[in-house]
């Protein structure tokens, strides 16, 4: 499928008006890879007939957001934001509170939510008591990435990346060449479609968010504006957490900087 620069510019510019992503220069290969059954499937010659078609068509537009931000992700990815949550929050905040609220955005295909649910289990597992009730809001644009977040089943392939093998021993049951993963990890986790874009209010109120590795993909403003209004579903001293790439800037009223060697998280002002 080849893109014209005209095209590519209509349609990075209705990516970034309906979820936010803003395309980087020279992208039309990954357009054209991602899009390309979609294309095919609605008999397509031209990228912008599929921009005019998504205006009075919901389903299809929902289908073109689903394939442009569905990404593949890790158990445990980048390691060090799982052992500030084991070895300091966890410990602090259990100082004052038996039960703990995590959201989870841009949750993928839920190895993420999951990760964390595992964390909280071991904590309980070595600290009896200390913690009796756990909530994780998973929250995804995508509503085929949540569909296989819920399923909770996964091929060995994407249990290689990333997770302990005495984490699968003990967190997954082997069916038909899958894993699913176990009861216990799973009802901590409520999955809910969300666009980072919209309100955030019906979502509750957290100890603790994970908003990690989507933030890369949003302009500076918009970046500022889901920071702004993230702090304001965080409790009092509540923390968050981003992506090893990412990094807080110009909103200092609102968030203080922790050095956790490795690692950097943000505590709410």
């Amino acid at each position: 499928m080849d893109i014209s620069k005209s095209d590519f510019a209509q349609f990075r510019d209705f990516l970034e008006k309906v979820c936010g992503i803003l395309l980087g220069d020279n992208k039309e290969y990954l357009v054209a890879s991602r899009l390309r059954s979609i294309m095919k499937e609605k008999d397509l010659a031209k990228l912008s007939d599929l921009v005019t078609l998504m205006d009075r068509d919901t389903r299809l537009r929902e289908s073109v957001v689903d394939a442009m931000t569905t990404n593949e992700t890790l158990w445990f990815r980048d390691s060090h934001p799982f052992k500030i949550l084991q070895d300091r929050l966890l410990p602090e905040i259990c100082a004052n509170q038996k039960t703990i609220d995590i959201w989870c955005a841009a949750s993928s295909t839920g190895q993420e939510p999951y990760s964390i649910s595992m964390v909280l289990d071991e904590f309980k597992r070595k600290n009896p008591g200390k913690l009796t009730g756990e909530k994780i809001v998973a929250t995804d644009i995508s509503s085929s990435a949540l569909e296989a977040a819920r399923a909770g089943t996964y091929d060995q392939l994407a249990l290689g990346r990333g997770m302990p093998k005495e984490y699968i021993d003990r967190y997954f049951a082997h069916q038909d060449n899958r894993w699913k993963i176990t009861p216990n990890i799973a009802s901590r986790v409520q999955f809910r479609m969300l666009n980072l874009l919209h309100s955030y209010s019906l979502l509750g109120r957290f100890d603790i968010v994970f908003c990690r590795n989507v933030l890369i993909y949003f302009s500076s403003d918009l970046k500022k504006d889901i920071l702004t209004r993230i702090h304001a579903q965080l409790k009092p001293g509540g923390y968050l957490l981003l992506g090893a790439s990412e990094a807080m800037s110009d909103l200092p009223d609102l968030y203080e900087m922790v050095q956790c060697s490795p690692g950097i998280i943000y505590r709410k002002k």
